[in-house]
């Protein structure tokens, strides 16, 4: 099978910085979250039952960070333009997360993503693009490392080949 063709090669990004983003955790927001996903411990819902579980305020559940990333991306496809690949070929490889500290209701979340990895896999048939993020409140600290990885579907030749 051929090399996948891109605008550019993929390597040459491998450790690209992408954009700064920031994202907000807004209470209305929050909830919709949880009532979207059936959240019912109090801790996520009730400001005393978080400040008596050790937060100091509602904390966010572990993937509505990913949420936050995905909603408040001023460029989500900044990866897809250098490469030249159309939206529609993308999947959603898997996601891995890593907390150092709790996000809560009123925190500014500052994400920093580069570029990790881009293999081929399948004989080209795909690419799995890496991108490795850091996560910081708007103090400075540092409460997430997330591991994001697309899966981009190659177009295929009328042999086959990507």
């Amino acid at each position: 099978m051929g090399a996948p063709k891109f605008a550019v090669d993929p390597q040459t990004l491998v450790g690209m910085e992408l954009p700064q983003q920031r994202a907000f955790v807004e209470p209305r927001r929050l909830k919709f979250f949880l009532d979207t996903i059936g959240e019912k411990d109090p801790v996520y819902l009730d400001p005393a039952a978080a400040r008596a579980a050790g937060f100091r305020d509602i904390p966010i559940p572990p993937t509505y960070m990913f949420c936050l990333q995905s909603l408040d991306n001023p460029g989500p496809n900044r990866i897809l333009e250098l490469l030249g690949v159309d939206i529609g070929r993308i999947l959603h490889g898997e996601q891995k997360f890593i907390y150092h500290k709790a996000a809560c209701i009123g925190d500014e979340l500052v994400f920093q993503a580069r570029i990790g990895s881009i293999v081929d896999k399948k004989g080209g048939a795909l690419t799995m693009v890496a991108q490795d993020i850091r996560v910081e409140n708007g103090r400075g600290e540092h409460i997430a490392d997330i591991t994001n990885t697309l899966v981009i579907r190659n177009p295929q030749d009328e042999k086959g080949a990507a």
